[in-house]
């Protein structure tokens, strides 16, 4: 998998004072699962060490320029910032991850000025290129990946967007994707029912489209459908759905206490880990190989612990 990623928090000393912003989280654990491309445009058009730049508004048009000097660089920076993002247009990039509070790489925390004054805060000008250009890519900034709902989600669309690609680039049958779209049910169904059941009429092919017809136009819409952000909602309707392959197994007790689980979970008393967790055993308890099979019970690997925490669930 590949990552695009501020090449200020992969350590590089590309700072407007030359220093950098090593991140923790990318460098010692998203480092085990992927590769990283660097970016920075206002390395790239300025040189470092350079002044520091400003978001300036004027006559509601938007400006980049020096602090001190009041060089307008704007042409600059939307230069290397257009060059940026042709570079990673090369590269079969899984997400991109911005550096937070930047005038270029800003994620909706850039500060813009009018007549010297801070009046609010804006995507930085490579942010809103990156939105742009990749539409349903996952693109966070390293601040925000702090939030866990907002990491939880960033990690379960890169590794679909990398299972998804890896399919598209091996496949060789339709019943290939069909065997994806199947694993890839409930996990769907937490983000959009809607696109899932779209999806679904892809794969049926009622249409007799070519198997790289039906490829791309199902791998554009698992793009987007995977871009929905989870809900405790949604999330629920899907346990209450894999509950369901227990019914003939289970005690009247037992569905009692599984349904109390999930409450739990509805109401933020436990994490999705616990609940998750029983159904697994269930389902190696039972032979539920379907559930099993299902992406929504293990999207990325264990070890990132990252539906551990509560607050992971929206």
């Amino acid at each position: 998998m590949l990552l695009a990623v501020s090449s200020c928090l992969l350590g590089n000393n590309v700072r407007y004072d030359g220093t950098n912003q090593k991140d923790k989280f990318i460098l010692d654990t998203l480092s085990k699962y992927a590769d990283f491309v660097h970016f920075c445009p206002e390395h790239l058009a300025l040189g470092t060490p350079r002044e520091t730049i400003r978001i300036i508004s004027e006559k509601n048009k938007i400006f980049l320029k020096t602090v001190f000097t009041k060089e307008d660089v704007t042409e600059k920076i939307m230069e290397s910032s257009l060059k940026e993002a042709s570079k990673l247009k090369d590269f079969p990039i899984c997400g991109i991850i911005l550096k937070s509070k930047s005038p270029s790489c800003g994620l909706g925390d850039a500060k813009y000025y009018e007549n010297g004054m801070p009046q609010g805060k804006k995507d930085g000008v490579f942010a809103a290129l990156c939105k742009e250009k990749f539409p349903y890519l996952a693109i966070e900034d390293e601040a925000r990946l702090n939030d866990a709902w907002l990491r939880e989600n960033f990690i379960m669309q890169i590794f679909a967007y990398s299972d998804m690609q890896k399919l598209s680039n091996s496949i060789s049958k339709i019943s290939q994707l069909v065997e994806f779209h199947t694993s890839y049910k409930y996990l769907l169904h937490s983000k959009n029912e809607l696109l899932y059941r779209q999806l679904g009429k892809i794969v049926a092919n009622q249409e007799s489209q070519s198997l790289e017809e039906i490829v791309n136009n199902y791998k554009e819409l698992f793009f987007q459908a995977i871009n929905t952000k989870s809900k405790i909602s949604k999330t629920v309707n899907v346990l209450e759905h894999m509950v369901g392959f227990f019914k003939k197994e289970l005690t009247k007790e037992e569905k009692v206490e599984l349904k109390k689980l999930i409450d739990d979970y509805k109401n933020k008393i436990i994490p999705l880990i616990t609940v998750i967790a029983l159904i697994k055993l269930l389902s190696v308890k039972y032979n539920k190989e379907f559930l099993l099979k299902q992406k929504f019970l293990q999207p990325y690997p264990d070890e990132l612990a990252l539906r551990s925490d509560i607050k992971s669930g929206k």
